[in-house]
């Protein structure tokens, strides 16, 4: 992944500051043509990376990936540039480095270490534990946050059908002390169950792990406000009548504007499909895959998915809820498990020809068939 250092942030990095030589006349003693001190550079790339972790504290919170990506990559090459991490940076630092990892959590394909089977959550747990350190007093904060990323670990790898690579990282990721045995005994349990859906993992899920993380970066949000870059960029925008603040809530009642009418002809759109009887489907101008019969609910399904749609998913559920299950999309789940395997739900749900169904839905539906089998 671009720009995300393959070492620990002590490791990285090797560029070191210092004056520049002129080229073409004149020494640095003369001052012609010569660079800040070092000193002064050292301060400007202080004053840099405590802005660069603000903007990714900030897009992190606001779930902004593209700024969040620009951001990251602005931090590392700062972090990268450092011979060593000064004493007053290493909160900063390893804040940067665990954001990183928190936002790749999900993505196993994702290799930020060396040791290629170190996940970035794996990774991520790492920096928690120099952060932690860092810290004058643990809260139960720290504690919840810890817990939660030892979990997640183990449940994105069920949730990818590795559940050999689960047990093995389990093994690497508690020891033997008595204060980590129950929730080590519970994970085992489950990865012998291959339910990445039990309700452990679904209580403490990435979501909230992400929520805790929101509730960590606040206080460094707020002491940040006041830092120099900040307050001069403060100062820059306002003559022209626009303070900092004012221009963000421009910014978001703009996308608010946006993202409500793209919903509203979203939703407009599926409304004429719902209201319609069977038989009077208007079926939309799709050019049909060579051999393969298009399944239109599958994929306005999909697309509802990935466009986030979910303002106004508590009304569509309602009308799904009292929908029954029909033998033939019982047919379809058991085929596309077959298929694809238990877990791969979002797989499923394109492949399968469903009723207006969610991928929960189907994970749902196949719980409830199983346990019919069972009983």
């Amino acid at each position: 992944m671009a720009g995300v250092a393959g070492s620990s942030p002590a490791e990285a990095g090797g560029g070191g500051s210092g004056s520049s030589s002129s080229s073409g006349g004149g020494s640095s003693s003369d001052g012609v043509g010569s660079g800040p001190p070092a000193e002064a550079e050292a301060v400007a790339a202080d004053w840099m990376l405590e802005f660069a972790c603000h903007c990714l504290c900030r897009h992190f919170g606001e779930g902004r990936a593209a700024p969040f990506r620009r951001w990251r990559d602005v931090a590392q090459a700062l972090i990268n540039g450092l011979s060593k991490i000064p004493t007053h940076q290493k909160k900063t630092v390893y804040l940067c480095q665990l954001l990183v990892r928190i936002a790749e959590g999900k993505n196993l394909e994702c290799h930020i270490e060396n040791d290629e089977r170190m996940s970035p959550l794996e990774s991520a747990l790492s920096f928690w534990t120099l952060l932690e350190r860092e810290e004058i007093k643990l809260e139960k904060l720290h504690g919840d946050i810890r817990r939660l990323i030892q979990i997640q670990i183990v449940a994105v790898h069920m949730e990818n059908g590795y559940f050999k690579e689960a047990a093995e990282v389990l093994e690497r990721l508690f020891t033997d002390s008595e204060s980590d045995k129950p929730l080590r005994v519970k994970l085992a349990t489950i990865i012998k169950s291959k339910d990445p859906y039990v309700p452990l993992l679904q209580t403490f899920s990435y979501d909230l792990l992400t929520s805790k993380i929101k509730s960590y970066i606040e206080p460094f949000m707020k002491r940040t406000e006041t830092s120099f870059l900040i307050q001069a960029a403060t100062k820059h925008v306002e003559p022209k009548g626009l303070g900092a603040t004012a221009l963000q809530n421009k910014t978001v009642n703009e996308n608010d504007k946006r993202n409500l009418e793209t919903n509203r002809r979203s939703m407009e759109e599926q409304q004429s499909v719902m209201d319609q009887s069977p038989g009077g489907i208007k079926k939309p101008t799709v050019r049909p895959h060579p051999g393969r019969k298009p399944r239109v609910s599958s994929v306005l399904q999909s697309l509802n998915s990935l466009q986030n749609v979910g303002k106004h998913g508590d009304a569509l559920a309602c009308g799904r809820r009292r929908q029954r299950w029909t033998y033939k999309e019982d047919l379809e789940l058991k085929s596309g498990i077959k298929e694809f395997g238990v877990g791969n739900w979002a797989k499923i749900l394109v492949h399968g020809d469903f009723n207006n169904r969610t991928s929960v839905m189907l994970k749902d539906r196949w719980r409830t068939l199983c346990r019919i089998e069972q009983g």
